[in-house]
């Protein structure tokens, strides 16, 4: 299944579980404590962040990069940076070097499913189709769009791909070689800089605070939304309506884990539009299992710092 296809973008820039299992025995509990993040009022930042020593590995702007390539030995696919709402659109085995138009692009461009869904990727599975994708760059945290381009992927071997690029016009063809990354799960791209290093190395972090294009079903649109996404390797289980002190391991009974990346995503704030802030809810509660194998329960107090700048959550954790 892919990603489906995307609406025009005029109104775009307002801004699969486990078996159910029993609780293991817990550890003795360490004590909660609140963390406050800011990606600035933006939201131009992404934020890595180790749930265990609750801090942040590593900031970027979200302009960083581009594309990320999976690094495993056997990985080929390719995923969008979704924060800017970037879409790809695919025309076929064409030509990277001729010129091409946008007729029919609004319709037929696809994103990555929000899940992270590895079967629904809007490049999806390119391997000996020569196929070509004008990718649009999606938007910067000021609204500014960043242009079309054309990808051409040509092939992948346990240590690197190889790739051609192109302006939508045919001109600047590039090919390129990008090495597969040694320690992080994805190797990043920027048409700009080339390789550049983004994502922390695989285990070692568990929730990016970003934006990111989640696909709202009614009406059918894309979206930038800003919430905390997983990697591959972390498990979360959400409590709806509970009291954050009384949570415990015997909660995923009845609230099974999921291993999807928007897991605890965006909806734990809503917008008010009568007052013109985000309210949070302090009573959706999520226990993370994380990528070191420990269990913490989270929730969300605050969308604001004390200066009333948004894009600053806190959130209060506690290992179980």
């Amino acid at each position: 299944m892919r990603a489906g296809s995307l609406f025009p973008l005029a109104t775009l820039l307002l801004t699969g579980c486990l078996k159910e299992e029993l609780p293991v025995e817990a550890r003795p509990r360490g004590s909660a404590g609140q963390v406050q993040v800011c990606m600035g009022s933006g939201y131009q930042d992404q934020l890595w962040v180790d749930i265990g020593t609750r801090s942040v590995l590593r900031v970027n702007p979200k302009t960083a990069w581009d594309l990320a390539f999976e690094s495993a030995p056997d990985g080929w696919r390719v995923w969008l940076n979704g924060s800017r709402l970037m879409t790809a659109w695919p025309i076929g085995a064409a030509d990277i070097g001729a010129a091409t138009d946008t007729a029919g692009m609004a319709l037929a461009r696809r994103i990555d499913a929000p899940s992270g869904d590895p079967d629904s990727t809007a490049i999806g599975d390119w391997r000996g189709t020569q196929q070509v994708h004008v990718l649009d760059l999606g938007y910067n945290a000021f609204g500014v769009h960043l242009g079309l381009r054309k990808l051409q992927m040509v092939n992948v071997g346990p240590a690197s791909y190889v790739f051609r690029t192109a302006a939508l016009d045919g001109s600047g063809v590039q090919e390129h070689t990008l090495a597969k990354s040694g320690g992080s799960a994805h190797t990043m791209f920027s048409f700009s800089a080339g390789p550049v290093e983004v994502e922390p190395p695989t285990g070692s972090w568990d929730l990016v605070f970003t934006q990111y294009t989640h696909q709202f079903l009614d009406p059918f649109i894309p979206y930038i939304v800003t919430g905390v996404l997983t990697p591959k390797g972390v498990r979360v289980a959400r409590v709806a309506g509970a009291d954050f002190n009384s949570v415990t391991l015997a909660d995923t009974l009845q609230h099974p884990f999921s291993t999807a990346r928007d897991a605890i995503g965006f909806d734990w704030k809503i917008y008010s539009f009568d007052g013109g802030y985000y309210v949070v809810d302090p009573s959706r509660v999520y226990i993370v299992h994380d990528a070191q194998g420990l269990y913490h329960k989270l929730h969300f107090l605050d969308f604001y710092n004390d200066q009333g700048i948004v894009g600053c959550p806190t959130w209060e954790v506690q290992e179980l």
